[in-house]
């Protein structure tokens, strides 16, 4: 069980988020849609926010945050690859459980891109369907939409990465 030391909210065009930190590192970025719980923010949710805010302007496209996420062995090397999708790409769920060293995890991959913790810097966003469809999103089709998008204008393309 992660202890939560901070909690920040932050206004975002894609939507609201809550970013929530421990000791060491971000536990935690989602999206909301309503402030829950009253805000005790710190020096990481406030580093996380600014930085944050930097990508939904146009001028970050890679994170340096330290992340205390938490999760199964397989959920953390699934997490860990996703960290490799650069901006401005994506890839789909069977390139994603190739690149994991196993086609056949593909529904394993899948679950545990969905259960990431810390939506936005660890791009689940980028996983798109076999077609280039937009499938699963925790936050939402619109936003996954949103993030995808708001990636091509800043990028000047998609591309794929796998």
């Amino acid at each position: 069980m992660q202890f939560v030391t901070a909690i920040q909210y932050m206004d975002s065009p894609a939507g609201l988020l809550k970013i929530t930190a421990g000791e060491t590192g971000i536990t935690a970025v989602s999206f909301c849609e309503h402030i829950t719980e009253n805000e005790s923010p710190s020096f990481l949710t406030k580093q996380c926010a600014h930085q944050l805010l930097e990508y939904m302007e146009g001028s970050r496209k890679l994170f340096e945050l330290p992340l205390q996420v938490q999760g199964t062995p397989f959920q953390q090397r699934v997490w860990d690859k996703l960290l490799t999708i650069p901006f401005g790409k994506t890839c789909t769920y069977h390139e994603l459980a190739v690149a994991l060293g196993d086609p056949k995890c593909i529904r394993a991959a899948g679950t545990a891109n969905g259960r990431n913790p810390i939506a936005v810097i660890i791009p689940c966003h980028r996983v798109i369907g076999t077609h280039g469809e937009l499938t699963g999103y925790a936050g939402g089709l619109p936003r996954k939409k949103w993030l995808l998008d708001h990636e091509a204008r800043v990028s000047g393309t998609f591309s794929r990465l796998f």
